[in-house]
């Protein structure tokens, strides 16, 4: 302290210690070392049978080690014998062991007097005693050693070796303890672990590793300039003929284990992983491999792989190919032109453009170029869609759908609708999606009409107005043909019309019977229904269930959401 502190604490007191510094001590201080678990031992009153012949013991000779101490343990640095609980309940068993053993070895030592007026006999000459404690498991074996009487024998390997065999103890002797023990200063009235069975060792089962993905990952990814490279999906996963699709590591074999008494106690061996085996694959000879039996598309339907055939187009969709119609997946490396159908169970990649044409792909459509329409292209797709742009074309997705523009489309979409790459804009048309709808631009400077619908199930009205299309034109080929004279061909294209007719409203019953389904309260709380976007013009109008707002001004940012019953901009 220096006098100027000296001087004002005369005046003021002395200052007041801060809690600045218990709070550093506390940032220093190191953490408390972990508690040792408790000695898994058995305690024994003053007055125990084994107390008294250890205080017997010290009374006849000086070379007396330490107290007794029974502890269930295994020597210090070597692994538990037993689990905690384990343990507890065999030290039960042993205090029965130890309470009969030092009675009786203590009326030995100390016989009473036949009559109560006759003196007490002179102490007996005993051998020093092993008793051995056999755990239930039979895993362990445990010495407890009674000194010698008088001038009985004390104790030595022979008498430690053969109180072992009469326990039938003859697996896991620690040799080096045997050896030592009859020199040990505290080898008496001590438990100490003489012998250690082996535990059986289940096998590993056997696993799969897998060299292809069960999972195809559907991201879009941009880059920093907001792009993103449609080439780059790698929705389908190609594989050669012969190339090695999974792989099966082998089981391993159980180790059996023995107990102290030689008993053999039998390990199970591990269970052989199952290939799971799809078609168009094979397991290979060795049973290790499955393997491609033809090139195509690997793809995990939920119990095995199976390689889809895949069609590959080296050039456009046109006269010299004509409509594709294939089981498997396309690769078209060209455009698709108008006038022309494309048709896939899997997933359809074009490299190029799409023009006023029809596809429909039964899995996922990535077309690299984008969607010319011309207001007669018809594009379906039971997952996603991903296209670098649309335009005036009728899109339909169960899924996502990811464009970076949308002009002049009618786009019906089960899943959310994502325009935020490149130019982000939507600019006509009208847009349906059962979630959100996230662009950058919705709507033009000159108020072009664009519609944005959320909620319910678009594909299912889609499909609805498709079927009511084709359904009203079969009833009126219907009624032109049944005027015109019988013939074999007149009567061949009514019973087609009228078998297709017939399908047409069977499915039109159950699409309605499926919209007539109220949702669970989970799937509705669920449903995301808004619509972000960073700029939304005038002449855009908003639907989200029953409610309906258009814009008549310049909102931006722009998020529509619908709030106890209302549309409401945030």
């Amino acid at each position: 302290m220096t006098i100027k502190d000296t001087i004002l604490s005369w005046f003021f007191g002395k200052p007041q210690k801060t809690e600045e510094a218990p709070f550093e001590e506390e940032q220093i201080q190191t953490p408390p070392p972990p508690a040792k678990p408790e000695p898994v031992q058995l305690v024994l009153p003053p007055e125990h049978a084994l107390n008294q012949l250890w205080r017997l013991q010290r009374r006849q000779t000086s070379r007396v080690g330490s107290p007794p101490q029974i502890l269930l343990e295994a020597p210090e640095g070597r692994p538990p014998v037993m689990p905690p609980a384990e343990a507890q309940r065999e030290l039960v068993r042993l205090q029965m062991t130890v309470n009969s053993t030092a009675n009786q070895r203590l009326n030995q030592a100390l016989p009473k007097a036949k009559r109560p007026d006759e003196p007490p006999p002179p102490s007996p000459d005993l051998d020093a005693l092993v008793v051995v404690f056999v755990t239930t498991n039979r895993q362990s074996a445990w010495l407890l050693i009674y000194p010698p009487v008088g001038k009985g024998q004390d104790v030595d390997r022979a008498m430690l070796s053969q109180a072992l065999e009469e326990s039938k103890v003859c697996f896991g002797l620690d040799e080096t303890l045997l050896d030592r023990l009859p020199q040990a200063p505290n080898r008496y009235f001590h438990l100490v672990l003489a012998a250690q069975g082996t535990q059986a060792v289940n096998g590993k089962h056997g696993y799969i590793v897998d060299l292809f993905p069960r999972v195809a990952e559907r991201k879009v990814t941009m880059d920093e300039y907001g792009r993103v490279d449609y080439t780059s999906l790698n929705l389908v996963q190609n594989v050669e003929e012969g190339a090695v699709i999974c792989r099966a590591i082998a089981p391993t074999q159980g180790i059996p284990g023995r107990t102290v008494l030689g008993q053999e106690l039998p390990a199970k061996d591990g269970r052989a992983a199952v290939l799971p085996k799809g078609r168009n694959t094979e397991i290979s000879e060795d049973g290790s491999r499955l393997v491609a039996s033809r090139a195509g598309c690997v793809e995990f339907t939920g119990r095995g792989f199976q390689v889809k055939p895949l069609l590959e187009i080296g050039g456009s969709v046109d006269y010299s190919t004509g409509s594709i119609n294939f089981l498997g997946d396309v690769h078209i490396h060209g455009d698709v032109c108008s006038g022309f159908s494309v048709r896939a169970m899997g997933n359809i990649t074009v490299d190029g453009v799409v023009e006023a044409c029809t596809v429909d792909a039964g899995e996922d459509l990535v077309v690299v170029k984008g969607i010319q329409g011309d207001d007669r292209a018809v594009i379906r797709a039971n997952r996603g869609i991903y296209a670098k742009f649309l335009e005036s074309s009728c899109v339909y997705a169960k899924e996502l759908i990811q464009a970076d523009c949308i002009i002049n489309c009618d786009v019906y979409s089960d899943g959310t609708i994502q325009v935020c790459s490149g130019r982000g804009t939507i600019i006509g048309g009208s847009l349906r999606a059962a979630g959100e709808v996230n662009a950058s631009i919705v709507g033009s400077r000159s108020e072009c009409s664009t519609m944005i619908s959320l909620g319910g199930h678009p594909c299912e009205s889609f499909d609805q107005d498709i079927l009511q299309r084709e359904i009203q034109e079969l009833e009126e080929e219907i009624k032109k043909t049944e005027p015109q004279p019988d013939s074999p061909s007149k009567l061949t294209r009514m019973s087609k019309m009228r078998m297709q007719l017939s399908v047409n409203r069977n499915k039109l019953e159950q699409l309605a019977k499926e919209e007539g389904e109220p949702a669970s309260p989970l799937q509705e709380e669920q449903q995301v229904r808004r619509l972000v976007c960073g700029i939304a013009y005038p002449g855009t109008q908003i639907l989200i269930g029953e409610a309906s707002m258009r814009l008549k001004h310049e909102v931006r940012p722009c998020t529509a959401v619908l709030v106890s019953g209302e549309i409401c901009l945030i």
